[in-house]
């Protein structure tokens, strides 16, 4: 006896109740999470303008009656004299063409330190202006013409943050498998796409006269009243793997349409969903084929990918055998994105919600609460956009679509609601963390996302994860061009000659969640016998981290160094201490100052 196939997290503009007893009847299969697409809108193209980041470097210009004006050698004893009075090492770079003098800060300086610098300058009658050396970059606002509506991608309350992400990643050498209802043509996303599979084994399913074959165009998933079950009604067709699919990596700067989060990743699109939904079997599948594994009867994958999207879902508990698949999946190095489900309800009821080694996604509203459809609890890791058109539908996610109500028409675009919508502005992150940092794990882009997402704006009962993801914070930090948030110490503290250690404190507060995987622990010491010390950073709670070890051959004067520690098994707030010890005889020094930088 068949049973109900499962569905996308993403269908009508139905309501949460209604999602949550289609899910319900369709206990042993899984449902597409989104909603029912309304009209397509049109917007101004985004206004251009450049982009500036923190300087390392100033421009110096000197009054004219100056030394410093006219001589290199002037201007370079200048800036080492300022440095040792605001307690960093400057360096004359070089003249450029007005007389300036251009003034390098060496390492990577807090806010407050470049501050300390240019005070310095400022209380110098000779010296006639000091400005930053900016770094200037391309807007990255794209010039698609609906990209305005993307609040998903920009606005300050509820967005991702995902413009400045792309002056660091775009997505390009990642493919992305969107495990869905396929693909059907359009224009804002067929540059993106690469050869996927369809994977419904179901006649009846897959609507289209065959089981598994190498096409996963979608024909439609429409169903009459009842037809998938009593009390189901009847529904127009979805093309949900498509929106999906557009918001991970629609075409951008195209002049047309919206912009993909992950623009230049490629979208493998896997057929799993069809009538009334797709079975658990062909889903593991399409996880094991998608991730590189080998499935019977199927040519092996030219186009294994990173990451994978599954905007679906049914009711009941991870089973051991779809666990598997994921676990197999991300041990082959694949991060597997999943909703949480609309059904308001704990998401450890759900499943591929509730399954172990998989970033479970809830959504956000566009005011940045929990939206009201949206599954919870400890199952979920992280929070997305999703959109709740009940406050208007242009509170959804626009995305790429098509306008037939039974099979393919005209293609178009329209906003759904969903936690569909949610986890593949999740997967398009993962895809520019992957794209920026090849090496990743899929633990490590599960850390790095949840470590460096922000406070939710607004409430969610019952729990939606470490809060809301972060592109650029998060890309930033995992291609190591962060300039974060830095918190650092200036006292002195003496190290006595072969004693016990001595430490410095700095108190974090403000921050969210834990540490991150790569924190930078910037230091300077100046000691007579820079291999006499031994050089430990402590957490909060007390566990050590080591910087540097002892050293027979080491007699550098100076100790400035930047450390990077994996403390992402640490909460980021509390005391964390910079602990030095000398262990041989005849040497001293003191520890000038050292920072923490998240």
């Amino acid at each position: 006896m068949r049973t109900s196939p499962t569905r996308a997290t993403g269908r009508k503009l139905i309501s949460a109740a209604a999602v949550s007893a289609a899910l319900v009847a369709a206990a042993t299969t899984s449902v597409a999470f989104a909603q029912e697409p309304a009209a397509p809108a049109t917007a101004p193209e985004a206004a251009a303008q450049a982009v500036a980041v923190p300087a390392e470097r100033l421009i110096v210009g000197y009054k004219a009656g100056a030394a410093e004006a006219r001589s290199n050698q002037a201007a370079d004893a200048d800036a080492v004299a300022k440095g040792k009075e605001a307690g960093e090492s400057l360096d004359f770079q070089r003249r450029l063409g007005t007389g300036a003098a251009l003034v390098d800060l060496g390492e990577q300086l807090s806010k407050a330190d470049v501050a300390d610098v240019i005070a310095e300058y400022q209380a110098d009658p000779q010296v006639a202006y000091v400005v930053p050396d900016r770094l200037n970059k391309p807007q990255a606002d794209p010039n698609d013409t609906e990209y305005s509506k993307q609040w998903d991608l920009f606005e300050t309350t509820a967005g991702m943050r995902v413009p400045d992400a792309w002056t660091t990643a775009t997505g390009t050498g990642v493919t992305v498998a969107v495990i869905d209802t396929g693909y059907v043509t359009h224009s804002d996303l067929a540059a993106n796409i690469v050869a996927g599979y369809d994977f419904i084994s179901d006649t009846a399913v897959s609507v289209d006269g065959n089981g598994r074959d190498s096409n996963p165009a979608d024909p439609g998933d429409w169903y009459a009243t009842d037809e998938c079950g009593t009390g189901t009604g009847s529904s127009n067709s979805s093309w949900h793997g498509t929106h999906v699919a557009g918001t991970i990596a629609a075409a951008t700067n195209n002049s047309k349409g919206v912009a993909g989060i992950a623009y230049n990743a490629k979208i493998s699109p896997l057929r799993v969903l069809g009538k009334c939904g797709g079975y658990d079997s062909d889903i593991i599948d399409a996880i094991t084929w998608a991730s590189g594994g080998t499935v019977s009867g199927v040519p092996a994958n030219a186009n294994v990918a990173k990451v994978i999207n599954m905007s679906l879902g049914g009711s009941g508990a991870c089973t051991t055998a779809t666990q598997t698949a994921i676990t197999n999946a991300v041990g082959r190095g694949t991060t597997v994105v999943v909703a949480a489900g609309n059904s308001n309800a704990n998401a450890a009821n759900y499943s591929p919600a509730s399954c172990s080694n998989v970033i479970s996604v809830a959504a956000l509203s566009r005011t940045g609460a929990k939206a009201s459809y949206s599954n919870y609890g400890s199952t979920v890791d992280i929070a997305a956009p999703g959109g709740q058109t009940s406050t208007g539908t242009a509170n959804g996610i626009l995305s790429t679509l098509n306008s037939g109500t039974q099979g393919p028409s005209t293609e178009s675009y329209a906003y759904y609601q969903g936690t569909s919508m949610a986890a593949p502005h999740i997967a398009g992150l993962a895809a520019l963390m992957k794209s920026a940092n090849s090496s990743l794990t899929p633990a490590q882009i599960e850390s790095a996302i949840k470590t460096n997402s922000r406070a939710l704006p607004g409430a969610c009962s019952g729990g939606c994860g470490a809060g809301l993801a972060d592109a650029t914070k998060t890309v930033q930090a995992v291609s190591g061009t962060t300039t974060g948030t830095t918190f650092s110490s200036t006292t002195a503290v003496s190290i006595p000659d072969n004693s016990s250690a001595v430490e410095s404190s700095i108190a974090v507060s403000g921050r969210t969640g834990n540490a991150p995987s790569a924190l930078q622990v910037g230091v300077d010491i100046t000691h007579t016998y820079r291999g006499d010390l031994v050089i430990t950073l402590v957490a909060p709670d007390g566990t050590t981290y080591p910087l540097k070890a002892s050293s027979t051959s080491d007699s550098a004067d100076n100790v400035s160094a930047t450390y990077t520690v994996d403390a992402s098994s640490e909460v980021a707030n509390g005391t964390w201490k910079l602990r030095v010890q000398d262990v041989a005889a005849s040497d001293t020094g003191t520890i000038n100052s050292w920072k923490l930088t998240f």
